[in-house]
């Protein structure tokens, strides 16, 4: 059993990380800071500690209390629009907060596994499925935010001699999604169709993303953590999948056949993206297991089962 600190673990994929770690028997530490998590998501076995990673002497007080020997960090401003209209908030949160992580970690002398951005980070014109060595090239300030907090995840931990992983997530989707941020298209089109109300298609369905559900994405940190070693991963199934074909097989599970709205891309949303799974499956064994459909499926129902 080992101390494992998961920032961020209250929000939809810190919150099945954590589980993962949990399941394993491990002892874990949620640290979050409930801006946008849900406490109701934390697993009954974690411990919780409401702390912002941008505060740093609080942050240095968690991690000398319990002593982390792992550090997950998830904690991070996700939203594309938010980082666009407010750049100064992505500096604070996703690059100084991850400082403030690794400083903490390199005192505990613990790893740090870090969740980037499979897509924002290489940006349009990629090759697609993208591999990790090709150069990033980000379109809004929060593919440079990753881009930055990355630098500082690996160079900490060839500085000190720590394992640090980053892992580049793709478009991750299932339970505990909310429709709250342009990120969460899946929750976003089950929400309108249980309200059978037009869900909104961007771009007219065209640009493509790689779909990964958030069970896979998770145990990509477990076998992360037993990797022991360092590097950077895609986290992804290496397959593009349009909007269009996504609200088409959502609207399948559903039984619905409704009219979408159209609307226009946003500034700083990417027309393409699906990132190449080689490394990850070579040196991690680590591959996606759940198919789009039933995955697709199964996450309809949970959010049926809520209402």
């Amino acid at each position: 059993m080992a101390r494992v600190l998961v920032t961020g673990g209250a929000g939809f994929i810190g919150s099945h990380v954590a589980d993962a770690f949990v399941a394993r028997g491990d002892q874990v530490l949620v640290v979050d800071d409930l801006s946008t998590g849900n406490e109701d998501d934390v697993p009954e076995r974690a411990e919780l500690e409401r702390v912002d990673v941008v505060d740093a002497d609080s942050l240095a007080g968690v991690f000398s209390s319990f002593g982390p020997k792992l550090v997950c960090h998830l904690a991070a401003q996700a939203s594309v629009t938010v980082s666009v209209e407010r750049p100064e908030r992505d500096l604070d949160v996703n690059v100084r907060g991850t400082f403030n992580v690794c400083d903490a970690a390199r005192r505990s002398g613990a790893p740090v596994i870090f969740a980037s951005s499979g897509g924002a980070i290489y940006g349009d014109g990629a090759p697609l499925p993208t591999p990790e060595d090709y150069p990033p090239q980000p379109l809004a300030p929060y593919g440079a935010s990753k881009l930055a907090a990355e630098a500082y995840v690996a160079t900490w931990g060839r500085l000190y001699g720590l394992t640090n992983v980053v892992l580049r997530l793709a478009n991750v989707y299932g339970p505990r999604q909310t429709a709250a941020g342009e990120a969460g298209v899946v929750a976003i089109f089950s929400e309108r169709l249980l309200q059978s109300k037009p869900p909104p298609l961007r771009g007219d369905g065209k640009p493509t993303r790689d779909y990964v559900h958030v069970a896979d994405a998770a145990r990509a940190f477990v076998s992360a953590a037993e990797g022991r070693s360092a590097g950077t991963y895609n986290v992804g199934t290496g397959r593009p999948t349009s909007t269009a074909k996504l609200l088409a097989l959502l609207q399948e599970a559903a039984g619905t056949k409704l009219e979408p709205s159209r609307e226009p891309l946003r500034s700083g949303e990417l027309q393409a993206s699906a990132v190449e799974v080689t490394r990850i499956g070579e040196e991690l064994d680590w591959h996606a297991e759940i198919e789009l459909a039933k995955g697709l499926r199964e996450t309809y129902d949970w959010y049926r089962k809520l209402r």
